[in-house]
């Protein structure tokens, strides 16, 4: 397995895999997957990976700025999936662990996720990385007509912003 900066032309391959995780109920609060430019306006241009096997994606990473304001510069949102037939088999840690090394070299000293609590994989795949639980937003959102907590995780870097 390699990993490699995510091309538009991965788009289609991607975007399943977005909606494999939509279709799990405990990803995202997405209901439906966005145009590739939509997706592409939110995220940022750097720090964008697949998990890639002899010519199939395994899974993807990106990271959305979590605000405009200039003081928010070094802090990203994660945005991690695996596709379901890849679960378990480290895919996740693997990008992770890339796009920890990226953010870092970009100058990110503050990576951030929320979390449903039913996702205990991806609570299980953060701790592993060195995110630490910060907080719950106790019903944050509705779901498909449900109110849902999300749990807030946090990766401080070791080496940016430290002074």
């Amino acid at each position: 397995m390699e990993i490699r900066e995510m091309e538009p032309s991965d788009w289609h391959t991607v975007s399943k895999i977005y909606q494999e995780g939509i279709d799990t109920g405990f990803a995202t609060f997405e209901k439906s997957i966005p145009s590739y430019e939509a997706w592409d306006r939110a995220h940022m241009k750097s720090c964008r990976f697949v998990a890639n096997d002899n010519g199939q994606i395994l899974g993807w990473a990106a990271l959305s700025p979590v605000s405009s304001r200039c003081v928010y510069g070094g802090v990203a949102e994660v945005s991690i999936y695996v596709g379901k037939n890849q679960r378990g088999r480290g895919v996740g840690k693997v990008l992770m662990e890339r796009l920890i090394s990226e953010s870092e070299r970009q100058g990110l000293w503050t990576l951030q996720s929320g979390i449903f609590p039913e996702n205990t994989a991806s609570i299980k795949l953060h701790g592993m990385v060195g995110f630490r639980y910060i907080g719950k937003r106790e019903r944050v959102g509705r779901l498909d007509g449900v109110w849902k907590d999300n749990l807030l995780f946090e990766r401080r870097s070791k080496v940016v912003g430290i002074d």
